[in-house]
């Protein structure tokens, strides 16, 4: 196993739970939206169902896997509440590959008093993500 294989090193990593068995539908969209890279995939002993996936984004990793209510008390439900954030050099391109890919907009791309150019989307398992640079008005 080389370097880019391993697990993540330091820092915190979003682990997500995918309902209605679209694991595999979300590795897709986070390739298109985000420019994801797949670093492994454990499907889970029914052959049809993703234990475990590891994937590469914007620098860091994500977790991810499809739901195991035989594990679980509850179905899995996007949290209302957490956004996860990619700060990147291009907001307005990772917009629009976000976008381009079905992303719905929550929060329109624009110029933030902070200094960044800021925006939101929701992806279609229900998880929001913000996408912010420097804005280059600032």
């Amino acid at each position: 196993m080389d370097a880019s294989d391993q697990g993540p090193t330091g820092g915190v990593t979003a682990h997500l739970t995918i309902g209605n068995g679209q694991a595999a539908d979300a590795i897709d969209f986070y390739s298109r939206a985000f420019g994801a890279s797949e670093i492994g995939r454990h499907m889970a002993d029914d052959g049809r169902r993703i234990m475990h996936a590891h994937l590469k984004l914007n620098g860091g990793s994500l977790m991810l896997n499809d739901e195991f209510p035989e594990f679980m008390s509850a179905p899995a439900t996007p949290p209302g509440s957490i956004v996860l954030h990619l700060q990147v050099p291009d907001a307005d391109a990772a917009w629009e590959r976000a976008v381009g890919a079905n992303a719905e907009v929550m929060f329109p791309m624009a110029d933030q008093f902070w200094g960044d150019r800021y925006g939101q989307v929701k992806d279609p398992f229900g998880f929001t993500w913000s996408i912010g640079a420097p804005s280059v008005n600032a």
